[in-house]
């Protein structure tokens, strides 16, 4: 019998209703105790909001910080988890991490990181890694080579998750249907001299029957109603804030194609491990070729369905919380985890 494992995880996880679905950690520990593991969850931002009486987060940290620390230390030794998963919750930092190795001596750290830009994170993740075993990524480009620079022990790249409990496609009524949907920002903040997602975002918003919520004055979109939004169109828009990093992919991508929109997505460093053009989805590289396939898939519904229930059917078996946990744990026993991508060049 294989061993019973106990993982703590460390998350951010807030009560905030835009983001209930898209939250990955319940989806990981779902899948650990689908394979029959333990997982428990700490929220840390939870947990230093409710230990202090100010709503600023940074006088918080500075009067709260250490108390948190403790309680969570104490937990972990109760706990006695056989790893403990970061994901880089706000105010966690490279201090906890010493805390709570002192209080699990025996655990394996893992940490897992699905932003761009490291050396640019408030959190200082970079400092918080250094203090990891394991340190996973969305991408195996520049920004996991960052960590790699400054002697993060061991690094991989990691996809996002979805859970195919909920994330999968719904039957929606005619508010929800649409041609064309994009969801999210418009720009990072971190770079806005690629100015491609502005100006294709700008131009499917003069589309006539097209959806475009959380930038251009139109509101987010979260809960049940992102899933329906999804479900109801019939092409997702995907573009990456960066689409020249090896791996990386936003998880508007995994919530696209697993919720069974067929995606068109502009086209991604070395990801054919991950998808496969026209089996999964949809690559472009220009504006006007957007547009022109946009069109023709859009009369064409055999040969876009088709397409679609592949991504989907691809993204529920291959990316599902059950799949990453076992890749997870396969990496604590090996340093390394055997899936389709791992040897694409």
């Amino acid at each position: 019998m294989n061993k019973i494992r106990k993982i703590l995880i460390l998350s951010d996880t807030k009560y905030n209703p835009v983001k209930m679905y898209v939250d990955q950690m319940p989806k990981l520990a779902k899948g650990f105790i689908r394979l029959g593991h333990d997982a428990r969850i700490f929220g840390y931002c939870n947990a230093l909001s409710s230990a202090s009486t100010f709503k600023s987060r940074t006088i918080s940290e500075w009067f709260y910080k250490s108390k948190v620390d403790k309680t969570l230390a104490d937990y972990a030794k109760s706990y006695r988890p056989d790893i403990v998963y970061v994901s880089f919750p706000r105010s966690f930092n490279a201090e906890t991490v010493e805390i709570l190795r002192q209080a699990v001596p025996a655990a394996v750290f893992v940490g897992g990181d699905g932003d761009p830009w490291p050396k640019l994170q408030k959190d200082k993740r970079i400092e918080i890694a250094r203090g990891l075993d394991i340190l996973t990524a969305t991408n195996d480009g520049e920004f996991l080579q960052d960590y790699r620079d400054v002697g993060v022990k061991h690094c991989i790249f990691m996809p996002n998750i979805c859970d195919p409990d909920t994330d999968h496609r719904y039957e929606v009524s005619e508010e929800w249907k649409t041609d064309i949907l994009w969801t999210g920002k418009i720009e990072h903040s971190a770079d806005t001299s690629d100015t491609f997602r502005r100006q294709l975002i700008e131009k499917i918003e003069k589309q006539k029957n097209s959806s475009i919520y959380g930038c251009l004055g139109h509101p987010k979109i979260g809960g049940l109603d992102y899933f329906y939004a999804i479900s109801g169109a019939k092409i997702g828009v995907n573009v990456n804030v960066r689409n020249d990093v090896k791996f990386y992919h936003s998880d508007r991508l995994t919530h696209y194609m697993a919720c069974g929109t067929f995606v068109m997505a502009k086209r991604m460093k070395d990801c054919d491990g991950l998808y496969k053009d026209g089996q999964h989805l949809k690559f472009f590289d220009a504006i006007e070729e957007f547009f022109e396939l946009a069109d023709w898939f859009l009369k064409h519904e055999e040969e876009r369905k088709k397409i679609a229930d592949s991504g989907m059917k691809w993204m529920h078996q291959q990316f599902n919380g059950s799949k990453i946990a076992s890749y997870i744990l396969e990496i604590v026993e090996t340093g390394t985890y055997t899936a389709p991508w791992m040897n694409s060049k």
